[in-house]
């Protein structure tokens, strides 16, 4: 039961007809394990703890840096050098003193991932590496817990939620594990510092909708947002049944992956000019490539896996999206496919435009 404390705290939440009292008690009554406290981690924390999540694990083996603050809003100056998950528990806890905060300082590794996750409803990905998000999939699989997915990227976030009631994975969307450096984090991107709140957010409100049971989750869905242009886009893709019969964690950094070859623009031209036997593929989304193109084929990445017949692994093959990162992870994919020679247009056609 909801104390009066609590029903007055929460009295904003509970007068919408769709959560209500009863709503309001299935928030309190659930568990949610966030992985990474860091731009991500930081407000989807805090909304989830405003919100009267009874239970919140918090999962990040790093300390808090001064470059940290400029998005990561749980921290302060004083801070600096401290573990970031026993400082979020802290101010969690100041925050909302009605729910119980669990503090985990240490990076998840396949040693310890299962025993973590296992004891939540729900498990929320604030990481930024591939190799926890693989990690965080395939765990979530064996223990059968919805996953919700946010990433950044400069001015670029997505949004999913995965395994949801036996639905898409995350292996459904992206295939195979990049190498780590195909994926670099902020401190070698850059992101402007709104974005991590906007995803973050985002992120809540999915965890907020499963443990209520209300509206359309995002499962089998891709949400990205562009903070530049405020534009969303939405890509449905579907479950690869395949992709749920993992039983077992492949230990840390045990997996190596290639990396891609890597082509200027201007290469691309002159190879195109020499070469007619080239495959030229923007693996944006159709009304991306409507707008501006460079020419080639137009396969949207979430598409790719069930078009590879179309394709011949035997030509030179290269593939281009906004900013050169998506496309580095599917030349990969490709590469592992059996292509021959497979390229990812530096910097995507962003510069271009």
């Amino acid at each position: 039961m909801l104390s009066p404390a609590e029903q007055d705290r929460y009295s904003r939440q509970i007068m919408l007809p769709q959560i209500g009292a009863e709503g309001q008690q299935k928030l309190k009554a659930a568990s949610v394990l966030v992985v990474g406290a860091g731009g991500l981690g930081c407000p989807v924390l805090q909304y989830l703890a405003a919100a009267g999540v009874g239970r919140i694990g918090v999962v990040d083996g790093d300390v808090v840096s001064l470059s940290n603050l400029q998005r990561q809003i749980l921290y302060r100056e004083a801070d600096i050098d401290k573990p970031k998950a026993e400082i979020a528990a802290e101010r969690l806890r100041l925050l909302n003193p009605h729910i119980d905060i669990v503090a985990y300082n240490a990076e998840l590794n396949s040693e310890h991932a299962i025993e973590i996750i296992a004891p939540y409803d729900i498990v929320v990905d604030g990481s930024d590496n591939f190799e926890t998000r693989y990690l965080l999939n395939d765990a979530c699989i064996i223990t059968n817990k919805p996953l919700v997915f946010g990433s950044i990227d400069k001015f670029e976030g997505q949004v999913s939620v995965f395994n949801y009631r036996n639905g898409p994975t995350y292996r459904c969307l992206f295939p195979d594990t990049p190498p780590p450096e195909l994926m670099p984090n902020c401190s070698e991107i850059g992101v402007i510092a709104t974005l991590p709140a906007i995803v973050g957010s985002l992120q809540a409100n999915e965890v907020i909708k499963i443990i209520t049971g209300i509206g359309t989750v995002l499962s089998g869905e891709l949400l990205l947002f562009n903070a530049l242009n405020m534009q969303f886009h939405q890509f449905k893709f579907s479950l690869n049944e395949k992709n749920r019969h993992i039983h077992t964690l492949q230990k840390t950094h045990e997996k190596f992956c290639a990396a891609p070859q890597i082509i200027a623009y201007s290469h691309l031209q002159e190879l195109l000019q020499e070469e007619k036997e080239v495959q030229l593929i923007d693996i944006r989304e159709e009304t991306e490539h409507d707008r501006f193109n460079i020419g080639g084929m137009n396969i949207p990445f979430y598409t790719l896996e069930s078009s590879i017949s179309e394709l011949d692994p035997n030509k030179k093959t290269i593939l281009y999206c906004q900013t050169g990162q998506m496309s580095k992870q599917w030349a990969v994919w490709l590469t592992q496919q059996g292509f021959r020679e497979v390229f990812s247009l530096k910097d995507g056609i962003a510069p271009l435009k």
